[in-house]
């Protein structure tokens, strides 16, 4: 696809999220993304302040690239040994080329050595079986 709308080898100029309020339409489109995936619209609070605030406000904002915010993202998330969600960035990030297999390896060795050996190894563990997944599907 060209933009949010247009699918290239259609035409289709349809928006799945058309239905939906603009900011909530806004948000799951760069859900879609960031996180290159189908999204769908979901209910509650939550999701309400994922879609909504998080990527139809705070992701849209200028200043920063997708990458940049990736990059802090991840930093913080090692530090934070959140893994799940790791489990989720890496992948995105490698997946829509904002970090090639040596920038990944790169950030392994730098939170090895600011955040702590365990950490950055199990930072390295996702890096690793992201880059092995994409190497399988080639």
């Amino acid at each position: 696809m060209t933009d949010d709308m247009t699918d290239d080898t259609t035409g289709d100029t349809s928006d799945k999220f058309a239905d939906l309020p603009e900011l909530r339409a806004k948000g799951l489109r760069k859900m879609e993304e960031v996180y290159g995936f189908e999204m769908t619209d979901g209910e509650g609070d939550f999701f309400r302040y994922t879609a909504d605030h998080l990527f139809g406000d705070i992701w849209q904002r200028p200043g920063l690239t997708n990458r940049d915010r990736r990059l802090f993202l991840i930093g913080m998330l090692v530090g934070q040994r959140a893994d799940d969600v790791l489990g989720i960035q890496i992948p995105a990030a490698f997946a829509n080329g904002e970090l090639d297999e040596q920038q990944l390896r790169e950030l392994v060795i730098l939170a090895c050595h600011y955040d702590g050996w365990p950490n950055g190894s199990r930072m390295n563990s996702v890096v690793e079986e992201t880059i092995g997944k994409a190497k399988r599907k080639r």
